[in-house]
């Protein structure tokens, strides 16, 4: 029997999130509902889930001393790392001493801290299906790592998020070029970058997969749109042929029960026929997965909460034709919204704004989700309540 405290009580189940964008944000409300104590860390002040948790602080969760001190300081019964960019050591440490309880697990963390920790997991110790790919640590063996995986291919900083350091090269000049975008962008002091074969591919999915208390269990799967790397439109469910979608949820099961724990995981997946080849996975709530927001009784964030409490999940977790569109704020500046009576009056849409202090560049800062009939008639409900939405600068 589960047993849950009321929050700013010495009863209290204490949540520490590491990281408190728009998804950290989705998840500490759904916390919230179920009586949980809710404190939200991130880099900068007033980020999305700052905005509505018990408690926010700002430190360099890279730090380990800070991030250390932090977990001292608020005595959590469970830690959630919404993002990659952590102090990995301290949390395994941390849940040796049987301090907190890190979700899934601290190892998992680690290994998904940065993408040759995960690669080497999924295809050199699972043995699953990726594209061709190399590690290296300068441009010169960049250059290599080219002339032998050939043109286009991908090359992707180690660590970093929403598609960020991430670029094509599609001619062995521009090797350098991506180098340097790579190292610019990159979410740690590492300088190592996965190069990866360009794989053509039908369509790529996130598949959802729950681990909890009373299992695994694995959602429709969801298609989605990325640019430069980085989500722009996502739908579910995603039509598949029956072995691809098969061998999509053996692949994911795979993969997460490596890793372990309990909470939501975001695999995602190549598919070409009924080939699937896997490509990445996050030990937390998917961007992609903001779609079940509009399409499921329960989101992926509210599925997440009842995983990592140890509450039971739904026997059936079906997905209603729907889909997201993300809306881009560009320049520098604190973002201000307009027309948005428009974009609501398109039929059976939602808007969901992130509350992002600033832009500097180009950064997500608000998402429309719609149902419809087809997938097809959400997509274009979605997108025309995010084309009506205006985005200005202050």
């Amino acid at each position: 029997m589960t047993i849950l405290g009321t929050p700013l009580t010495p009863h209290a189940t204490r949540v520490l999130l590491l990281g408190s964008g728009e998804l950290g944000k989705e998840v500490a409300i759904e916390l919230m509902r179920l009586g949980v104590e809710v404190i939200a860390v991130d880099r900068y002040p007033d980020a999305p889930a700052h905005q509505v948790a018990h408690r926010a602080h700002v430190i360099d969760m890279l730090d380990p001393v800070a991030l250390r001190a932090l977990i001292e300081r608020e005595q959590p019964h469970l830690i959630v790392p919404e993002i990659e960019a952590l102090a990995t050591d301290v949390l395994l440490d941390v849940e040796e001493a049987g301090l907190a309880t890190v979700i899934p697990t601290a190892r998992a963390a680690r290994l998904t801290m940065d993408r040759e920790g995960i690669r080497r997991l999924a295809a050199e110790e699972l043995g699953l299906p990726t594209s061709p790919y190399r590690f290296v640590d300068s441009a010169a063996d960049l250059d290599k790592a080219v002339a032998e995986l050939g043109t286009p291919c991908v090359v992707k900083p180690v660590m970093s998020s929403s598609g960020k350091g991430q670029s094509v090269v599609r001619e062995p000049h521009g090797a350098r070029a991506a180098w340097e975008y790579a190292m610019e962008a990159g979410r740690a002091t590492r300088t190592r970058v996965i190069v990866e074969a360009f794989v053509e591919f039908d369509y790529e999915i996130t598949q959802l997969t729950v681990r909890h208390v009373g299992g695994t269990a694995l959602l429709e799967p969801i298609g989605h749109v990325q640019e430069d790397g980085d989500y722009r439109e996502s739908w579910q469910p995603q039509p598949m042929s029956p072995a691809a979608l098969a061998r999509a949820q053996e692949i994911a099961g795979q993969i997460t029960a490596a890793l372990g724990g309990y909470g939501v995981f975001g695999v995602e997946l190549f598919v070409r026929g009924d080939e699937v080849l896997f490509n990445e996975v996050s030990p937390r709530p998917h961007d992609t997965g903001l779609v079940t927001l509009a399409s499921q009784r329960l989101s992926e964030f509210a599925l997440h909460a009842r995983a990592i409490l140890g509450l039971p999940l739904p026997e059936a977790i079906t997905a209603h034709p729907s889909a997201s569109c993300a809306v881009l704020g560009e320049g520098d500046g604190i973002p201000v919204f307009g027309a948005i009576d428009q974009a609501l009056a398109v039929p059976e849409t939602d808007v969901r704004f992130f509350g992002k202090p600033r832009v500097e560049g180009r950064r997500r800062i608000a998402v429309t989700v719609a149902r419809g009939d087809t997938v097809e008639i959400a997509r274009d409900r979605a997108r025309a309540a995010a084309n009506a939405l205006t985005v200005s600068l202050a």
